[in-house]
C-alpha cells in the first residue's frame, strides 16, 4: 500500500487558527465531479442491488425471503456491485473537501454535517413509527409486516457508521497531514488482527471492532484522494482484488461480498479484512477510470440527484415493501426462479413497479434533506460529542430493532431530536 499513496509533507502550523481546518489544496477548493459520481452512481447500485436480488414467497401468512445472488458462482458479481467501500472512500474525500473549504471550528461544521444526516430521518420515523400499528388494525398479516418495519430499519447501519467517520473527521484529518499513508495502513493492520482473534477463538462479537478499521480505512484514502495523492490506481486495483482473491481461496472468508441466507460467515456483517481488499481494488479501478468518467454527459443528471440522495437510500426498502405488499403478499405473484427466462422477462416490470412508487416518496419527501434555516447556535466539543453519541445511539437502535411496533423506535427518535436541539442556540459545553 505504500506505494499506492503519497505521504504529505508535514506543515509546520504558524498558530493555533489551522488547528480548526485543515491545509488547502488546489484539488480541495472546488467540487470534484468524480467524487459526485460515484455517490450517485453507488447510492444508484446499492438500490438496483436491493431491488434485484430478493426471491419473495408469501404462503400461510408467511413472506419468505432468498437472495438471488446465492446462485452458484454468482457471488463474483458482488466484487463490484458491493460498492459500501466506494461510498465510503467518496464520503471521506467529500469530507475532506468540505472541511478544507469552511472557515468554520469543528464543531461547527461537525454541527452541520450531524442537521444533514439526522433531518431526513426524522420523516421516515414519523412515517413508520404508527404505520405498523395502523395496518394491523386494518388486517395486515403481522409477519410481513415485521419483516418490512425490521429491515427498513436495519439499512439504516450505514449511516450509523458514517456518522462515526464525520465525527472524527476533523481529528483523522490531523492524523493524515501527520503521518499520510500510515494511518490506512494501521487500520487495515487492525482489521487484519481483529479477523485472526474473531476466526481463531469463534469469537464473533470481536469482528464488529472492524466496523470502525474497515469503514475509516477506505474512508481515511479519500483524504489522500481529495489532495490529488492517489498513486497508481492500475497496481492499486490489481493488489486489491489479488488480495482479496488470496484472502478467499486460502482464508475463512466466502467469496461473496453480501450476506448470504445460510452462510456461517459474512463479509459484511461484521466487515472482513476481505472487503476491505475488494474495497481498495475498487478505489484503484474506479480512479484508474476516473479520466473517461469524467467526461460523460452527466453534470445534469448529478446535480438532480445530488440533492435527493439520502432520500433515495432511506426510502427504497419502503417501495420494496408497498410493490411486495401489493404483489406478492396480496396478488400471490411469486419470484419466478433468478436467472430463469421468466425471471428476466417480469424484472423491467417489476422495477418499473418499483420506480414508479420510488418517485412519488421523492417528491413527498426530499424537502427534507436541508435541515431548517434556524439560527444554530456555536456549540462546545463536548456538548457536540454527546450530540453525535445521541443521534448514533438512536440510530443504532433502529439499526437493531428497525420500526417493529414496540416503544425502541419512539425513544429512538427522541435520542435524534435530543442531538439535534443540543446544537441549538443555548447548548454549551
Amino acid at each position: 500500500m505504500t506505494v499506492l499513496l503519497d505521504r504529505p509533507a508535514q506543515v509546520q502550523a504558524p498558530g493555533p487558527a489551522p488547528v480548526q481546518a485543515p491545509v488547502r489544496t488546489p484539488r480541495a477548493t472546488a467540487r470534484d465531479p468524480f467524487i459526485d459520481l460515484l455517490r450517485v452512481l453507488g447510492m444508484a447500485l446499492i438500490v438496483l442491488q436491493h431491488w434485484t436480488i430478493p426471491v419473495l414467497s408469501y404462503e400461510g401468512g408467511r413472506l419468505s425471503t432468498g437472495n438471488a445472488l446465492s446462485t452458484p458462482g454468482v457471488w463474483v458479481v458482488t466484487w463490484l456491485s458491493q460498492v459500501m467501500p466506494l461510498v465510503f472512500f467518496a464520503g471521506g474525500a467529500a469530507n475532506a473537501i468540505s472541511r478544507s473549504r469552511s472557515a468554520k471550528s469543528d464543531q461547527e461544521w461537525l454541527a452541520g454535517r450531524l442537521r444533514r444526516l439526522a433531518w431526513p430521518l426524522l420523516p421516515l420515523a414519523a412515517v413508520w413509527i404508527p404505520l405498523p400499528h395502523v395496518l394491523l388494525t386494518l388486517g395486515v398479516p403481522a409477519q410481513p409486516l415485521e419483516v418490512g418495519a425490521k429491515l427498513t430499519g436495519q439499512l439504516l447501519w450505514f449511516l450509523a457508521v458514517y456518522l462515526i467517520a464525520v465525527t472524527v473527521t476533523p481529528y483523522a484529518l490531523r492524523l493524515h497531514r501527520r503521518f499520510g499513508v500510515l494511518v490506512p495502513v494501521a487500520l487495515g493492520a487492525g482489521a487484519a488482527l481483529t479477523d485472526v482473534v474473531r476466526f481463531s477463538t469463534g469469537l464473533e462479537a470481536a469482528g464488529y471492532l472492524n466496523i470502525v478499521f474497515v469503514w475509516l480505512a477506505v474512508h481515511q484514502i479519500g483524504f489522500s484522494y481529495a489532495e490529488g495523492r492517489v498513486r497508481l490506481p492500475g497496481l492499486m486495483a490489481a493488489g486489491g482484488f489479488g488480495v482479496a482473491a488470496l484472502l478467499v481461496g486460502f482464508g475463512p472468508y466466502p467469496g461473496s461480498m453480501i450476506g448470504l441466507p445460510g452462510a456461517e460467515v459474512s463479509n459484511m456483517a461484521p466487515p472482513t479484512l476481505a472487503i476491505m481488499a475488494v474495497g481498495i481494488g475498487q478505489i484503484g479501478l474506479a480512479v484508474l477510470l476516473r479520466p473517461w468518467l469524467v467526461r460523460l454527459p452527466l453534470r445534469r443528471v448529478l446535480d438532480w440527484a445530488g440533492p435527493r440522495i439520502m432520500t433515495v437510500y432511506l426510502w427504497h426498502m419502503p417501495a420494496l415493501f408497498a410493490v411486495t405488499g401489493v404483489v406478492v403478499v396480496l396478488l400471490g405473484v411469486e419470484t419466478p426462479e433468478p436467472g430463469s427466462l421468466f425471471w428476466f422477462a417480469g424484472w423491467p416490470v417489476w422495477f418499473g413497479m418499483l420506480c414508479l412508487v420510488m418517485w412519488g416518496l421523492v417528491r413527498a419527501f426530499a424537502r427534507f434533506e436541508t435541515p431548517p434555516s434556524l439560527p444554530y447556535g456555536t456549540a462546545g466539543r463536548g456538548t457536540m460529542l454527546v450530540a453525535a453519541g445521541l443521534v448514533g445511539a438512536g440510530i443504532l437502535t433502529l439499526t437493531v430493532g428497525g420500526f417493529a411496533p414496540g416503544g425502541g423506535p419512539f425513544l429512538a427518535v427522541l435520542a435524534v431530536l435530543g442531538g439535534l436541539l443540543m446544537t441549538a442556540p443555548k447548548a454549551r459545553s
